[in-house]
């Protein structure tokens, strides 16, 4: 049966193993696929990203049901869990490949995103001013699998220990609400 409430939102926040690590866990969020977007060439291999020579933002579409969770539920979230401050880099990855970008999908995407922007920074909610670029949703190209369910399947790897698990244990602490029910208390 397909679901009509579904909805896709396109984030890049970063590696894309971070930003699909946190809205996996969001209850309404019914997949999370990583890929890359923003580009200027054909379906790009992921050591062409890396050179930064692309113009593609590691990135997801997360397919989400508009009656459990709004878009800008998910902008809160997405907002909450990288820095959108900083332009083309979070953390040690460094380059316009990880920068901070809503890719809309639709007019209400982008008045919501741009609205929400602007109040965060009338708010003065982070000390910079936010330079997440808000972009027209171009062609999506899904990562090679490897990259797909990556925190789950390398909880062990020191970049999944010492830069995704502060952003799960962020998630934990300030949305335990929106959670999945069914997610196990060590996936989080």
């Amino acid at each position: 049966m397909k679901n009509e409430n579904l909805q896709i939102a396109t984030f890049a926040g970063g590696c894309f193993w971070c930003t699909e690590a946190v809205f996996l866990r969001i209850e309404g969020v019914e997949k999370v696929v990583s890929g890359f977007t923003g580009g200027t060439i054909k379906n790009p291999a992921y050591r062409e990203i890396t050179t930064g020579r692309t113009g593609h933002a590691e990135g997801v579409q997360i397919f989400f049901d508009d009656t459990k969770v709004r878009f800008i539920e998910l902008l809160e979230i997405f907002f909450a869990t990288h820095d959108p401050t900083t332009l083309n880099r979070q953390g040690h990855d460094i380059g316009t490949q990880y920068r901070s970008a809503i890719f809309y999908a639709t007019d209400k995407q982008k008045e919501e995103a741009i609205a929400f922007i602007d109040f965060l920074d009338k708010e003065k909610v982070f000390d910079k001013k936010i330079v997440t670029e808000v972009t027209a949703l171009g062609p999506f190209y899904i990562a090679e699998e490897e990259h797909q369910d990556f925190y789950d399947n390398n909880r062990e790897s020191s970049y999944c220990q010492f830069v995704i698990d502060p952003k799960i244990s962020k998630l934990k602490k300030y949305y335990s609400n929106k959670l999945k029910e069914n997610t196990p208390k060590d996936a989080i």
